[in-house]
C-alpha cells in the first residue's frame, strides 16, 4: 500500500517527546539556578545557551531527516532526467524503501524508470528501423545500379541485356513492395487507415487469393489440402483481411520446400470464425517464434531475398484492428500453422 507522506507519524512523536523532555529539563535548570543562589545575568545566560543547543540538535536533526528523505533523492532524480534529456537511456534510480514501505516518491522514481525504458526502446527502434531500412534498399539499389551499368556497356549480348532487365525489374519490385508496406504499416499504427468492417464472404476471398499463386503452385508442385465451408461469413474489412491471407499464403509457399503441402482449414461457430493456413516447411525454432512479428525480422537468411520482414507485422496490426487473434505454432523441420481467429458476427448483433 502506497504510503501518502515520505515522512512518518513517528517522527511528530519523537519531535513532542523531545520538546517535552527539554522543557522538563528547562525546569529543572530554573530550580536549580534558585537553590543555587546564581545572579540573573548567570540565569538567563545558562537558559539562552541551553535552549540554542536544543534549538541547533533539532535543526540538524530536521535537516538531516529532510535531506535523507526528500532532498538526495530528487537530486537522483533531478541529475537523472539530466542524463536522459542529453540521450543517455542506461540511467536507473533506485527507490527510496523497500517495496511493503513505498511512498509516493519511490512510486514517482519507479514511474520514471519506466518511462527512461520506454524511450530506451523507442530509441532502440527507430535505430533499428532506420538501420533495416537503409539495409533492404542497399540490396535492390545495388542491384539496380550494377545491372544498368552493364546494359550501358557497348557490344552487351541479347541474353544478357534480358537477364540485366529481369534483375532490374524484380529489384524495383522489391523496393516498390517495401515502401509499399511500410506506408501500410505506418498508416494501420497511426489509425489514419479506419477498416471497413462488413459482411463478406472470407471462402470465396481465400479462394482468389489461392488463384494468384497457382503458377507458384504448379511451379513447386506443391499439394493444395482446403478444408473449408462453401461460403463462410465474417464481419471485417474485406480489402485489409485479402492482405493477411495474401501474406499468409506467401509465407507458407517461400518457406515450404517442392512436393510439400499446404493446408488451409476453416471452423466456425456461433461467434466465431478460425481460419488456419499450415505447411510442412523448414519450421521455426524459439527464437524466431519471439521475434516473428517484428518490422523486418527475418528469421531464415536464406529466404530473405523474397521478402523484406513486413508482411507477418502488417498481418499482426490487421488482425489486430479486427478484434481478432493471431496463433502460432511452429517445429524445425516439421512446419508452421498460423491460425486467425475472427468474428463472425457484428456489435451490434452481439449486443
Amino acid at each position: 500500500m502506497k504510503k501518502q507522506s515520505i515522512f512518518p507519524k513517528s517522527l511528530f512523536w519523537i519531535y513532542f517527546g523531545i520538546l517535552l523532555l527539554m522543557s522538563g529539563m528547562h525546569t529543572g535548570i530554573y530550580v536549580l539556578s534558585v537553590r543555587q543562589e546564581w545572579n540573573s545575568i548567570l540565569q538567563i545566560v545558562v537558559i539562552i545557551c541551553y535552549w540554542g543547543l536544543v534549538a541547533a540538535g533539532l535543526t540538524y536533526f530536521t535537516r538531516k531527516k529532510t535531506t535523507q528523505t526528500y532532498e538526495e533523492p530528487m537530486q537522483n532524480l533531478a541529475e537523472a532526467t539530466e542524463k536522459v534529456a542529453n540521450g543517455d537511456f542506461s540511467v536507473y534510480v533506485p527507490t527510496i524503501h523497500t517495496a511493503d514501505k513505498y511512498d509516493y516518491l519511490d512510486y514517482m522514481i519507479l514511474d520514471f524508470n519506466h518511462m527512461v525504458e520506454e524511450l530506451g526502446s523507442i530509441e532502440t527502434l527507430k535505430t533499428d528501423f532506420f538501420a533495416n531500412v537503409s539495409h533492404e534498399m542497399k540490396t535492390p539499389l545495388a542491384a539496380i545500379s550494377n545491372n544498368a551499368e552493364l546494359l550501358s556497356r557497348p557490344g552487351i549480348s541479347e541474353e544478357k541485356r534480358r537477364e540485366c532487365e529481369t534483375v532490374i525489374l524484380q529489384a524495383s519490385g522489391r523496393m516498390n513492395s517495401l515502401i509499399t508496406n511500410m506506408l501500410k504499416l505506418n498508416k494501420l499504427e497511426k489509425q489514419t487507415i479506419r477498416p471497413v468492417v462488413e459482411k463478406y464472404d472470407v471462402a470465396e476471398q481465400i479462394a482468389e487469393c489461392v488463384f494468384q499463386f497457382e503458377e507458384l503452385l504448379d511451379e513447386k508442385e506443391l499439394e493444395l489440402e482446403v478444408d473449408m465451408e462453401e461460403r463462410a461469413f465474417l464481419y471485417a474489412d474485406e480489402e485489409l483481411m485479402q492482405l493477411v491471407w495474401t501474406n499468409l499464403l506467401s509465407n507458407a509457399l517461400k518457406f515450404t520446400p517442392k512436393n510439400g503441402t499446404i493446408t488451409i482449414t476453416e471452423q466456425s461457430d456461433s461467434e466465431k470464425t478460425v481460419i488456419a493456413i499450415s505447411d510442412n516447411g523448414c519450421g521455426m525454432n524459439d527464437e524466431t517464434m519471439q521475434h516473428i512479428f517484428d518490422k523486418f525480422y527475418q528469421g531464415d537468411t536464406s529466404h530473405a531475398s523474397a521478402g523484406n520482414g513486413l508482411g507477418l507485422a502488417l498481418v499482426k496490426r490487421i488482425v489486430e484492428l479486427m478484434d481478432g487473434t493471431v496463433e502460432v505454432e511452429s517445429e524445425e523441420g516439421k512446419g508452421s500453422t498460423f491460425r486467425i481467429s475472427l468474428m463472425n458476427q457484428s456489435k451490434e448483433e452481439e449486443a
